[in-house]
């Protein structure tokens, strides 16, 4: 016997946390000083536009069952590593590449630990999040390093029809892997492997290639939001993005893209990313303290995963 799901509940599976986004920005227009001024708004979208590429590769993590906890460390590691090759080869192309290639490589490394030596995602990504900032301190000797070529700064700090290049590149990443996960076959092999990886590979889905492919391609794009950031701060810094790891995750499944594999859509993503942003924005314009928000984003986190609990019941039943 079939049971019929109702047109309010594929509504609300499918752009239900866009319309939380959207009354939680109507609310902050009318309730938070300066919110709607166009500064704020270019700050805002600039403030998420590194989780929201990162973000981007790590739905295709969560929705393969597994996460990567090494992409805060990837994002300074790159940085540092990019602005030191282009200071001693007096080249950005060169640079850009030395970062790009540091990324995908530390990704290749996460997937063929998780894939074909049997380590959990958690102890390996764990363990290479605390390998590859140690790199970054190493190879910046504990410093910032600051880039000599000006040329550097202009993929940061330009912009294009009124928009911050970053925002630009966040955009673009949406639209290629929002394409890649419900348009093509990796993305349903993505899917199927998430939902039941025994059946996906009775179905012939490679899934050891596939894991390997997911998480360097994690590593590639933590790269380019490396990059970006370090472009931005005129600098590689190996202290950056410390914690940066949760606030993907937290803005992933708090959008509802599910923690056991299976579930995911971009339009989760970019709900999760934009909610998680504007009340940080809020936060930073109420001048509400800093322990305060480290309070705050536990606490989102822990609504993100009890959101991810409802849907798996509401699933099932």
């Amino acid at each position: 016997m079939s049971h019929q799901v109702s047109p309010f509940k594929i509504f609300w599976d499918r752009a239900g946390m866009l319309v939380v986004f959207a009354a939680l920005f109507a609310t902050c227009s009318v309730a938070v000083p300066g919110f709607r001024s166009a500064a704020n708004m270019e700050g805002l979208l600039l403030s998420v536009s590194t989780i929201g590429i990162i973000a981007c590769t790590m739905l295709f993590c969560l929705a393969a069952g597994a996460f990567d906890l090494s992409v805060g460390s990837i994002v300074a590691c790159v940085g540092v590593v990019t602005a030191v090759i282009t200071n001693r080869t007096d080249s950005v192309a060169l640079g850009l590449a030395a970062g790009l290639g540091t990324g995908a490589l530390v990704g290749l490394v996460n997937g063929v630990l998780i894939a074909k030596a049997g380590i959990n995602a958690l102890i390996a990504t764990l363990a290479t999040m605390q390998i590859v900032r140690g790199l970054g301190y190493l190879v910046s000797d504990g410093r910032a390093v600051g880039v000599v070529r000006e040329e550097f700064f202009t993929l940061g700090n330009s912009a294009f029809a009124g928009l911050p290049t970053p925002v630009w590149i966040c955009l673009g990443c949406f639209a290629l892997f929002g394409f890649l996960i419900e348009r093509t076959t990796f993305g349903r092999n993505t899917l199927a492997l998430g939902g039941n990886a025994e059946a996906a590979r009775l179905a012939g889905i490679g899934i050891d290639r596939l894991r390997i492919t997911i998480f360097t391609l994690q590593g590639l794009l933590s790269a380019v939001a490396g990059i970006v950031l370090a472009s931005r701060m005129t600098s590689g810094q190996p202290m950056v993005a410390q914690g940066l790891e949760l606030d993907v995750i937290s803005a992933c499944v708090l959008g509802g893209v599910s923690l056991n594999g299976g579930i995911g859509k971009m339009s989760y993503v970019i709900a999760g990313v934009l909610i998680m942003g504007t009340v940080r924005n809020a936060m930073n314009l109420l001048n509400v303290p800093t322990f305060y928000q480290y309070i705050a984003s536990g606490l989102i986190l822990l609504a993100a995963v009890g959101f991810d609990r409802l849907k798996q019941r509401g699933t099932r039943a």
